[in-house]
């Protein structure tokens, strides 16, 4: 079997993520108890706040903990003191200390991989966050390189494959985020490997092509092992 360039995303590809934040929202919803928005109306909001300040910002809890602070002090119904502020904060920052919990069938499909390709692992967020959960998670040594940018864009994987000297025709990115993950890569030259999570970031979704003849979809990482 010919050897590839295996770029792997990490949060919800590797490890559940975004249910973290989620359950953060959720308490942050009944925290806020406004008298007339739901939870939808709220979370309308709140992705206008990240949308913006991702730019500023980036990613990761530490900056969802802003962008919280940020939709309850536009929504709130109560004067704010700073025990709502620090407790609204802290609904973010909780995420911090989650277990990493791997999704199925991934520790032992890098183990395989790892012996037969060149794995990476490709991130974007706080460095000091990923660098944390990528340690806890127990998978660094599957990978030959780690990699953590501001944003996952086609400049980013064009340079990642630059730098790293990676052959296109035999580079690979596999994850869940078609805005983050798949369409950037595709979009300069790379292959890709979809696998959808069912709990991705809604600021993450975009459609991936119907047909591409350098895309794969998957159901589960384990199904790598048929195709590497």
């Amino acid at each position: 079997m010919e050897a590839h360039y295996l770029i792997f995303d990490a949060d919800d590809t590797l490890w559940e993520n975004n249910i973290y934040f989620e359950a953060a929202f959720d308490q942050f919803c009944e925290y806020l108890a406004h008298s007339c928005m739901g939870a939808a109306e709220v979370r309308r909001i709140l992705d206008e706040i990240e949308i913006v300040n991702s730019q500023l910002h980036g990613y990761g809890s530490r900056s969802f903990g802003r962008n919280l602070t940020a939709c309850f002090e536009r929504l709130t119904e109560r004067d704010i003191s700073e025990a709502d502020l620090a407790t609204v904060t802290d609904f973010a920052h909780a995420i911090l200390d989650r277990p990493i919990e791997l999704l199925s069938g991934v520790e032992e499909t890098l183990a395989a991989l790892s012996g037969r390709h060149t794995l990476t692992l490709f991130t974007k967020g706080d460095p000091d966050e990923q660098r944390s959960k990528i340690e806890r998670s127990g998978l660094a040594d599957f990978f030959e390189h780690t990699v953590i940018v501001r944003e996952k864009n086609a400049s980013a994987y064009l340079q990642l494959a630059t730098e790293r000297e990676f052959d296109l025709d035999r580079t690979w990115m596999i994850g869940n985020s078609p805005k983050s993950d798949i369409n950037p890569a595709l979009s300069v030259g790379l292959s890709a490997v979809y696998v959808p999570h069912p709990r991705t970031w809604k600021l993450e979704h975009e459609e991936v092509p119907e047909s591409h003849p350098r895309l794969l979809c998957i159901d589960r990482i384990s199904e790598l092992t048929r195709y590497f």
